[in-house]
């Protein structure tokens, strides 16, 4: 792999994780909208990204396992215009049945990029830490970019430019990346740039069943406080948000985008202390930190919300570039991509029930008070069992694979 191969293989990876979190919190500030346009309620909007939702999550194993036993060149492409595609026909959607369905379609294909995309990642970084921390900052902004372009859009354009525009942008970056491969310029790999000793066999099996439990815990969370963010912003925020963002769908957007543009560059600091750290402290304190934060968010209103949500979010996504190192150091690499698979079925997949407990809470209580209260018992369950996580610090990595070379982030950060 050249110097350039790796560059561009890295800016395809970051993109593509970019991409695979906009669309979501596109849907919910369009939600916001939809009751008006479907003639349905805001609990009844949001359930129709509930089955995408789903299928983001359960049909990862099996593209994971495509991507090790086919390509993951192969399956990127299918990705990019897959996802794509389906935005486009979100935002063409003549009713709540037909936008549920293209929202389905858009979950099948979105499933691709984590367990696909973070293995050929992994392949390529010595810094395992670093590489995903910086891959995991594009994969923050896409919420970022996704609640303030959809406000945007929606305030200048209707609701369906929401889709529509992001859909065709992603279609044009199939086709460039198709090009791309087709000209050599992006390759296959199967070839780890740093090769890591063999791990005890009792740890693996330690490791698996303690982070299958604190993933999908951690992925309700997740789920939860992105599904709930807009509207929690427009029931609390009040006038301070008006005032410092704008009115409307947009001053949502805009504050949305704030969380998760600040969590983004946390996300970068927590890679970095990943690699340097026991992968164990690293992960089992950001969730340390996160279970008083979610509790104040039960109770905070105006402009301290804000600071709220920028911890709590920080916290939640910062714990991912050690979540995926522990992966990728208990994996083997031929079988990667079906284990960041099986991941996502629980991080994605089953976390997914997260958005009706949001609705029910909502409907239920009028608030979200009792939701962030149930989610910081969650963070707490997390360091319980966390805690058992095997404790080590990283390890000297051995020379890289002869046609591996350093992606300039990916290996030399």
């Amino acid at each position: 792999m050249t110097p350039v191969q790796a560059r561009t293989a890295l800016g395809f990876s970051c993109a593509g994780h970019a991409v695979s979190h906009i669309y979501e919190p596109i849907f919910y500030v369009v939600a916001l909208v939809l009751p008006a346009q479907f003639g349905v309620s805001y609990e009844g909007a949001l359930a129709l990204i509930l089955a995408g939702k789903l299928m983001f999550g359960i049909a990862a194993p099996v593209t994971g396992w495509l991507g090790d036993r086919w390509s993951a060149t192969g399956m990127m492409a299918v990705y990019f215009l897959g996802v794509g595609g389906s935005a486009v026909w979100a935002g063409l959607a003549g009713g709540p049945v037909e936008m549920a369905v293209a929202l389905t379609v858009l979950g099948v294909f979105g499933s691709i990029y984590h367990p696909v995309g973070i293995a050929w990642l992994v392949r390529t970084a010595v810094n395992r830490g670093q590489a995903l921390g910086f891959n995991g900052a594009f994969g923050a902004l896409g919420p970022a970019v996704g609640g303030v372009s959809a406000g945007v859009l929606i305030d200048l354009f209707g609701w369906r430019s929401a889709f529509l525009i992001p859909g065709g942008l992603t279609v044009m970056i199939g086709l460039a990346f198709v090009w791309m491969l087709a000209r050599g310029v992006i390759i296959e790999t199967k070839t780890d740039a740093r090769a890591d000793p063999a791990p005890d066999r009792r740890d693996t099996v330690r490791v698996y069943g303690i982070v299958a439990l604190t993933m999908l815990a951690g992925g309700l969370i997740y789920q939860a406080t992105q599904a709930s963010m807009p509207k929690l912003f427009d029931d609390r925020l009040g006038a301070a948000w008006g005032d410092l963002f704008g009115g409307g769908a947009s001053g949502i957007g805009v504050a949305v985008m704030l969380v998760y543009g600040i969590a983004a560059v946390f996300q970068i600091l927590t890679g970095y202390l990943a690699d340097r750290l026991s992968l164990k402290s690293v992960y089992v304190g950001m969730y340390v930190l996160q279970a008083p934060v979610l509790a104040l968010a039960a109770v905070a209103t105006g402009l301290p919300l804000l600071l709220v949500a920028v911890l709590m979010v920080s916290f939640n996504i910062g714990a991912l570039p050690a979540e995926n190192s522990l992966l990728a150091r208990y994996t083997p690499s031929r079988w990667r991509s079906t284990a960041y698979g099986l991941k996502f079925v629980l991080a994605f997949g089953f976390s997914g029930l997260a958005l009706p407990l949001v609705g029910l809470v909502r409907a239920t209580t009028g608030d979200f008070a009792v939701l962030f209260l149930l989610l910081s018992a969650l963070a707490a369950l997390v360091v319980v069992v966390g805690l058992r996580l095997p404790g080590e610090r990283p390890r000297e990595a051995a020379p890289p694979a002869p046609d591996a070379v350093k992606a300039p982030v990916a290996a030399a950060e």
